[in-house]
């Protein structure tokens, strides 16, 4: 990736801490938050950072106003980049969202908007989603004579099936957020006043528990649907034998027995 600008000061991402949870909010309202180099680069090197921070637990990812979470590509952009510019900007787009979707630590994506195309990937690369009930949301790709190239075609059929995949993509048919809902493209749709906040409520609860333990979850769940059932086993056997040694895993059973929350420490 090109270089990065501290993305705590940086104008087209803003990052908020606050109690284990980390909020990235793509800061570029006036153009429907769409991605351009310098959003990707900060976004990308924004999840590097949050992967190596301790006391990170949780992340929500969202965009800025109240139109728009991410309309994908920045088309004015676009227009002016050669071929070989475009297919290099769409491995960027890879590489961010693989360093989204890689985090060891939960991402709930505030569908806040419309999220199309890259947007849509982007929200994709996260573990779990909560959208504005009437907000409008699809892989529009096909509509502009290319395909989704940065993770659409992958994550989409693996989250929603095969079927209902080919029929999103092959009409670049664009879905309410109740529609998003009920094929289980989104966790939750939610009015949109109450987006951010249901982010945060999940992000909070999965902040909660061991760091370790859903560190490892995640490791065994996202390996386990690339494989077979028995290999499957054994990664979430082996996830299992990490989160036996630790003291989380002693202070869980403490609490349990006096009956109180768990302190846990990521150890």
């Amino acid at each position: 990736m090109s270089d990065f600008r501290d993305p705590t000061t940086a104008d087209v991402l803003d990052i908020d801490y606050r109690d284990h949870v980390v909020t990235a909010t793509l800061n570029r309202p006036d153009a429907m938050n769409s991605m351009n180099g310098e959003l990707v680069d900060q976004l990308w090197h924004s999840f590097y950072e949050f992967r190596h921070m301790d006391d990170v637990r949780a992340v929500v990812l969202t965009g800025a106003g109240d139109s728009a979470f991410c309309a994908g590509a920045d088309l004015e952009e676009r227009r002016s980049m050669s071929e070989a510019d475009t297919r290099r900007r769409i491995d960027d787009y890879k590489q961010c969202f693989g360093a989204i979707a890689g985090l060891p630590k939960p991402v709930v994506c505030a569908i806040n908007g419309y999220a199309f195309g890259g947007g849509l990937e982007m929200a994709l690369a996260c573990d779990m989603r909560v959208v504005a009930s009437e907000t409008k949301l699809g892989l529009t790709e096909t509509r502009l004579g290319i395909i989704p190239g940065a993770g659409g075609t992958q994550r989409l059929p693996r989250l929603v099936g095969a079927a209902t995949a080919k029929e999103m993509i092959f009409t670049g048919r664009r879905l309410s957020g109740r529609e998003a809902e009920s094929i289980g493209l989104a966790n939750y749709a939610v009015p949109a006043d109450d987006v951010i906040d249901r982010a945060l409520s999940i992000a909070d609860e999965c902040a909660g528990s061991a760091p370790i333990a859903v560190q490892q979850a995640k490791r065994a769940i996202d390996a386990g649907l690339q494989c077979d059932l028995d290999t499957g086993l054994e990664i979430e056997s082996r996830a299992y034998a990490v989160t036996i040694p630790t003291d989380d895993r002693q202070e869980g059973l403490e609490a349990f027995k006096e009956g109180r929350d768990p302190e846990f420490q990521g150890q």
